[in-house]
Parts: C-alpha cells; structure tokens; sequence
C-alpha cells in the first residue's frame, strides 16, 4: 500500500470553491479499482491549509489514477484556489 499525502495552501476567500471542486475528485477516485481511501483534511492549526490524504494498493494504482479523466480535469481547476504549487509526498509503510 502507498500513501500520498498533497498539502495545499489555499488563497484567501477560496476555501470554498476548493471544497466543492475537489468533493467530485474524492468520490470518482474512491470508485476507481485500487483505492483504499481518499479524503481532504484541514488543518486544526491553519484553516487555509487543506491536504489529501490517499492511499492506494500500489504504484499501478497511482498511474491509473493519474491518468483519468476526472484528475487530469480537476486537478488544474484546483491550482487556480491555492497559493504555489501543491506539496505532493509518496509514502509506503516499513
């Protein structure tokens, strides 16, 4: 299993709109093969930081997901409510 954990810093007044676009990237990438979970978290300490927190069955998985409709649609939509890029690290468990 591998986990991606994607850290975004949201601009102020976008929370929102950040919220209701990536609630259609959460309930199609739950339905794909190969998910184990995906969901979008806030940070009790900074309200404009939100983070994905995926996991997935393997590398494969990832690829797939990476490749569909729906991420490769929803994903720019996304970078237009956060400030930079989003901070994207992979994990798997030792």
């Amino acid at each position: 299993m591998i986990k991606i954990i994607a850290k975004n810093i949201i601009k102020d007044g976008e929370k929102e709109n950040f919220i209701r676009t990536a609630k259609e990237l959460i309930e199609k990438s739950r339905a794909e093969e190969g998910n184990i979970s995906y969901g979008l978290y806030e940070d009790v300490e900074n309200l404009n930081v939100l983070t994905f927190i995926e996991e997935w069955k393997d590398m494969d998985a990832i690829s797939f997901h990476n490749s569909t409709e729906h991420f490769k649609r929803i994903v720019p939509m996304l970078a237009e409510f956060r400030e930079g890029s989003s901070e994207v690290s992979l994990y798997k468990e030792v």
